[in-house]
């Protein structure tokens, strides 16, 4: 029994197995099943893309049959000539293809070589649009690929390699290439701007042009809170500084207006910016970056940024304390234009700018052939006709021996009728007066600054300018001027001009303008800065004075009595060198002039330069019957 009682539960044991074994090969077909389902979704699908492709559109027979005679042209091209291929005649590209390669707007797909050759062939118009095109597209892979290849070994030949191409027609494809390299390598910034500054030198147009675009850069960058590219704009700004491609101003106003409302990101880009370019500003603007480190200071000392920031602007003090030695301005080996062939470019921060945007893009040009030989005419004068290799060898000596053969060659003058220069030039001023601290600092920059002759004058009137719109008289300006006049003659002849000038036109000024410009010329009396003689253009009397010009006097005399106290002034007016020209202040030939002046003088204080007058106009009377009889 027992015995049965085991087997009994073995076979049960071994139904179990089996159930679960059939369950198990149930389970196992049904996946089968849907496999094989699958599958054949899949090899229906696969066959209707095969019947598709077989029947295919007129389009894709097209596109095979372009791609066989491409194929075709390039064995062609590849085979000797004197093969038998060779002497296949090779078939043209139809009116459809050529459109499609020439007119699409980013100028077509990537063109074989032996395509392109075929295309430029088949063009018997070089000042055809289609030509133009295949130009264009020459020009932006040329320039492109020169200045991803720049760097500190090879920049002298790179440069003569881009003044080969048309930097006129393409300097937006060269702007926009240089600014899209020096975004993505910034560690190569001061190649890229070695590189504007040589080509500045020789064409500062373009210079002038891709400083506008990065000025704009930075500008919407700041505006838009775009870190990245706002600090790639400053370091490229702060290496042109170094290299003098644009002036200081501008650097001390970037800096300006990222420490005017200080945030980590604004301080953090300041700090950068500072290294690239704080030698530069240290040398020629001390004064300015005393100014900046006050408020890196204060700050500091204020503690309201991270701590991050903190350590970063205390590095700051740290590298200015060694005098910027880890951050030179410029390398020596990218020290390449001569101090006298640099072109600086003065310009304003919050000025308006054009882009030019449309340069960056093919535009067809009715006068292509007529540009094309102006530009090469500028290209020879710039690296010569010479090849290659003659210019890596020896350039410079057949420049100088092109000097000694040709003394006596033709120099053309431009005249600026526009006055374009004089507008520029007073901008200049006006923002050198207003980032000085000091009169003496201001006298030294107008004298280190290369003035043109001819634009003494405007120096001087811009300096009397910006005194008389001042809310009150600032010595500053006094000082200035004694200082200018005392260092070169011209400038004082020039302010003796204005001062005729001024007494002339003195009706058209305001009361506080009228009043500034009395103080500044009363201050040039007293420390004669400028002669006496002037006050010749004054005659005192009821009919040749204004309102206007009778409060000048009145200021000038003011003033001058107040700086050299009534005697000495009294005494100086009875000189008898200086008195013929004080006839018109005093005058003796009408008594009704004399009474004039004399009320005119008491009425404003200086009733004690009227004794002479007073004493004339008393025998005045008796000279007259002596004279009669």
């Amino acid at each position: 029994r027992d015995n049965s009682d085991s087997d009994r539960d073995s076979r049960r044991r071994h139904k179990r197995r089996r159930d679960n074994s059939d369950s198990d090969r149930d389970s196992r077909r049904r996946h089968k099943r849907r496999r094989d389902n699958s599958d054949s979704d899949s090899d229906r699908e696969s066959r209707r893309r095969h019947k598709r492709r077989r029947r295919g559109s007129s389009d894709s027979n097209s596109d095979r049959e372009s791609r066989r005679r491409r194929r075709r042209d390039e064995r062609a091209t590849d085979e000797p000539s004197g093969g038998a291929a060779a002497a296949e005649p090779v078939k043209k590209l139809d009116d459809a293809e050529k459109a499609k390669l020439l007119t699409s707007r980013t100028g077509g797909a990537y063109i074989p070589p032996a395509k392109l050759k075929l295309l430029q062939e088949q063009i018997n118009d070089k000042s055809s649009e289609a030509y133009q095109r295949l130009t264009w597209e020459a020009l932006k892979k040329s320039l492109n690929g020169l200045i991803n290849k720049v760097n500190v070994a090879n920049i002298s030949f790179i440069v003569r390699e881009v003044f080969r191409e048309n930097l006129v027609r393409g300097r937006g494809l060269f702007a926009r290439s240089l600014m899209k390299a020096q975004s993505s390598s910034p560690s190569f910034t001061h190649v890229y701007a070695a590189l504007v500054s040589i080509i500045n030198s020789k064409m500062p147009q373009v210079g002038e042009f891709i400083l506008r675009r990065l000025i704009l850069q930075f500008r919407r960058s700041y505006r838009r809170n775009d870190k990245t590219l706002c600090a790639t704009s400053a370091r490229f700004i702060g290496h042109l500084v170094n290299q003098t491609v644009v002036h200081e101003i501008v650097a001390l106003q970037m800096l300006t207006l990222l420490l005017e409302h200080p945030t980590d990101d604004s301080l953090e880009i300041a700090v950068a910016f500072m290294k690239e370019c704080g030698a530069k500003l240290t040398e020629v603007c001390p004064r300015g970056v005393i100014g900046l480190f006050d408020r890196l200071r204060d700050i500091l000392h204020q503690a309201q940024v991270e701590k991050r920031v903190q350590y970063m602007i205390e590095v700051m003090f740290a590298i200015r304390k060694d005098k910027f030695k880890e951050h030179p301005a410029v390398i020596e080996d990218l020290d390449l234009v001569e101090e006298e062939d640099q072109v600086t470019h003065m310009m304003d921060l919050e000025d308006t700018f054009d882009p030019e945007s449309i340069i960056d893009v093919f535009k067809f040009d009715p006068k292509y052939t007529e540009n094309e030989e102006s530009y090469k005419a500028i290209r020879e004068e710039i690296i010569g006709g010479s090849s290659s290799e003659e210019d890596e060898s020896g350039e410079d000596e057949s420049d100088d021996d092109d000097d000694d053969e040709n003394p006596q060659s033709e120099k053309v003058d431009i005249h600026d009728m526009t006055d374009t220069n004089m507008v520029a030039f007073r901008r200049v001023v006006y923002l050198t007066i207003m980032s000085s601290l000091s009169f003496e600092e201001c006298a030294h920059k107008f004298m280190k600054m290369d003035i043109k002759p001819g634009f003494e004058k405007g120096l001087c009137d811009m300096v009397l300018e910006c005194c008389s719109v001042e809310r009150s008289y600032l010595k500053f300006y006094g000082q200035l001027v004694e200082r200018l006049c005392q260092l070169n003659k011209v400038y004082q002849e020039g302010y003796v001009e204005i001062f005729r000038e001024q007494y002339d036109t003195i009706h058209r000024l305001e009361t506080n303008k009228l009043r500034n410009v009395a103080k500044i010329f009363s201050w040039l009396l007293y420390k004669d800065a400028i002669p006496w003689t002037v006050l010749q253009s004054i005659r005192l009397s009821e009919d040749d004075t204004t309102s206007s010009s009778r409060i000048f006097v009145k200021v000038l005399f003011q003033e001058l009595s107040e700086y050299m106290g009534l005697p000495k002034f009294n005494a100086r007016l009875k000189d008898p060198f200086l008195s013929p020209y004080f006839e018109g202040i005093m005058p003796r030939d009408n008594p009704r002039d004399t009474r004039f002046a004399i009320n005119f003088f008491t009425m404003i204080g200086l009733g004690g330069l009227t004794d002479d007058l007073r004493e004339h106009l008393k025998n005045a009377p008796r000279q007259i019957m002596s004279r009669n009889i």
